[in-house]
């Protein structure tokens, strides 16, 4: 657009994320609310908007907005109204990193997608651009997780879900994990990054520095710029990138209080989540800027995990978040045949799967979904590139330590 017009905001979803974004944007001159596609019936509690603006008709949404963002954490229906926005030419800002790193860059083939800032992703996009102005090389992109088990029990969840506001399947997924794996694995691929193993290192620590450090170090014995965390109940919320600098501004670097090197944390204490998201549309819209998405050929993925034993005839409605399955992050070249957590929705397991087993593809009877036939082309793409293509980038990266 080349005039500063009020632009029509096109909301799918109805959680935390939506429903917040949906009075933030009511108190703009420069957005509005064209509609907020539900697949709920009836009102929405703390909706903060007028009901009116409620739709279950996608066709209505798409036609009366100029832009689409989508925040479900269902990444078989965000695939669908993403695809869908696509064909009515619209461009689309996500908050939701579950569908991204399933489909995200089959659907970034086909029309303007990017992930917003705000969640740790996009934050982390965010700082990259900062700390590449200034000079730094990163090493380490990485997140902060405060309380890590990896198989939480069902009553403790209900606790803090209620203590919380969130979901059941929310907290689950923030406790055991997945939700971090996740977003990890969009950063590695949006970035261009590695994961160290399986996992990730995820190195317990009782500050910030020395975890930041550690794993520098990580990434200077590997040859490799990294995606992972620390587990910190000592550090406060947010992200950071340890990165190098050259040596002969070392002293000034001390002068600014960033320690004597060689390795520096840089830090962004909040992701203010749905507050970030109007910066991100704007950006999109009048400069062309997408801050973050999948990648066209990713290397990282997010595979499903057995918590428990799952006998054969196992039904799994939905694994992100449940107390059967949660997600792990994993070098697609590595295990090609894993089936990605999440396209675990409504789903037989064919066969039993112990604890700790990766789900694979002849383990369960997946149903038809455009997310499937996503991946599948993805995956197409991804295994047809030796090392996924990205040997040279590597160790273009590696070597500025």
């Amino acid at each position: 657009m080349e005039t500063r017009e009020t632009l029509r905001i096109g909301i799918v979803g109805t959680g935390g994320i939506a429903r917040g974004l949906a009075k933030l944007i009511a108190t703009r001159r420069d957005m509005t609310v064209s509609g907020i596609l539900t697949r709920r019936v009836g009102q929405i509690a703390d909706l903060g908007v007028s009901q009116e603006l409620l739709t279950r008709v996608p066709e209505v949404l798409m036609t009366s907005s100029d832009l689409i963002v989508v925040s479900t954490g269902d990444p078989l229906y965000s695939t669908e109204m993403i695809d869908l926005a696509f064909t009515h030419g619209l461009p689309v800002v996500t908050m939701d990193a579950d569908t991204l790193v399933v489909s995200g860059s089959w659907l970034s083939r086909r029309g303007t997608l990017t992930e917003a800032n705000g969640d740790q992703p996009g934050c982390l996009a965010v700082l990259n651009k900062e700390v590449l102005q200034m000079g730094f090389q990163p090493l380490v992109y990485g997140n902060i997780k405060g309380f890590l088990n990896l198989n939480p029990g069902i009553n403790d969840m209900v606790y803090w879900s209620q203590k919380q506001g969130y979901s059941l399947s929310s907290v689950t997924s923030f406790t055991d994990g997945t939700k971090l794996q996740v977003e990890q694995c969009l950063v590695a691929n949006g970035l261009g990054l590695d994961i160290a193993k399986q996992g990730m290192i995820g190195p317990e620590t009782d500050s910030l520095e020395k975890g930041a450090f550690a794993l520098g170090q990580e990434a200077v014995n590997r040859g490799m710029v990294l995606s992972d965390y620390i587990l910190s109940k000592a550090s406060p919320p947010g992200v950071f990138i340890t990165a190098a600098h050259q040596e002969n501004l070392a002293a000034e670097l001390k002068t600014y209080k960033m320690g004597d090197g060689p390795f520096y944390a840089l830090y962004k204490p909040m992701h203010l989540c749905f507050f970030e998201i109007p910066g991100s549309i704007l950006d999109l819209v009048y400069k062309g800027e997408k801050l973050l998405d999948n990648g066209l050929n990713p290397s990282v993925s997010v595979a499903a995990i057995a918590k428990a034993d799952l006998p054969a005839g196992t039904f799994i409605d939905k694994a992100i978040g449940s107390f059967g399955v949660r997600g792990e992050a994993i070098n697609i070249g590595q295990q090609p045949d894993h089936v990605p957590v999440g396209l675990m929705s409504k789903v037989h397991l064919k066969r039993a799967v112990a604890p700790g087993q990766i789900i694979t593809f002849s383990d369960v009877d997946l149903p038809d979904s455009l997310a499937l036939k996503a991946w599948m082309e993805t995956l197409k793409n991804v295994s047809l590139r030796p090392d996924n293509d990205r040997g040279e980038e590597r160790e273009s990266k590696a070597n500025v330590v």
